[in-house]
């Protein structure tokens, strides 16, 4: 039987249309402003390359000579290397909140919150541009693969993979950040947090070891933290041999939703981060 409900107005879809893309422009256009920062002080993303090259390069090389992680059909630095990029995208992204402090403390977020922009367009626009440094990093880390001999993949797809990948953690973990420094609204504070988060975050995932290893209680730990699906998400797309544990769409399922609620929560504290 037909529904009797009326259909809705073609000016309503319109309407609505019109909306959608104005909240594109508007997370383009943030994102395109934080881009430009990095643009003029491009010294960040080598100073933060610095960390993940010396895990491949120290870390890496030692714990593979030692055998002592099994990583089964895997070299130990093939098993490594997805999750150091994912290292680096959390590193990079966790302190990111801190500008949203710098800005407060210059005006501009006042300024921001006065213009009829969508509070969410303004927090998924800093996600996105947190995103252009994890690809950064990601070029970097490549790079550095290659000269250590790391079997990478380099077809389209899996490198497309790896790049979508590293935009949605990147996302996450800088809105994570923003929501932060909205609570905390202090650069001391914020970054005496940013600190103690980071490590545990890294530690308690399987970028440098299996979950296999970890005691039951840390597994479970580990199956609940963000990182956990990016580096598995990594580790299927980047390296020749790799697997994913948990399957690529439940790793994406995760991340979105993830973001999805940081996005949320983010959107409601941000103006506090004002007074």
């Amino acid at each position: 039987m037909k529904s009797l409900e009326p259909a809705p107005p073609h000016g309503a879809s319109s309407e609505g249309f019109a909306l959608v893309a104005d909240f594109v422009r508007q997370v383009i256009a943030i994102a395109d402003g934080e881009v430009h920062k990095l643009r003029r002080d491009p010294t960040e993303v080598f100073t933060r390359s610095v960390q993940p090259i010396l895990w491949l390069l120290v870390f890496g090389q030692v714990f593979g000579r030692s055998r002592a992680i099994p990583t089964g059909a895997l070299r130990y630095l093939d098993f490594m290397a997805p999750g150091v990029l994912a290292q680096s995208v959390l590193f990079t992204a966790i302190f990111f909140g801190i500008a949203i402090i710098w800005e407060r403390d210059l005006g501009i977020v006042h300024k921001m919150l006065v213009s009829p922009a969508y509070r969410s367009a303004l927090v998924l626009g800093k996600a996105a541009s947190a995103g252009v440094r994890g690809l950064t990093q990601t070029v970097i880390i490549y790079g550095v693969t290659l000269l250590l001999g790391i079997h990478v993949r380099l077809a389209v797809l899996p490198v497309l993979g790896v790049l979508i990948a590293v935009l949605l953690g990147s996302a996450v973990f800088s809105t994570f950040s923003l929501v932060i420094a909205c609570i905390v609204k202090t650069r001391e504070r914020f970054m005496g947090i940013g600190q103690v988060l980071t490590m545990p975050l890294f530690f308690a995932s399987n970028a440098i070891y299996p979950i296999e290893m970890m005691p039951g209680w840390l597994r479970v730990v580990a199956r609940g933290n963000p990182l956990t699906y990016l580096v598995d998400a990594l580790r299927a797309l980047m390296v020749k041999g790799g697997q994913s544990a948990f399957g690529l769409g439940a790793d994406v399922a995760v991340q979105l939703a993830t973001l999805v609620v940081l996005v949320v929560i983010a959107g409601r504290l941000y103006p506090s981060v004002a007074r």
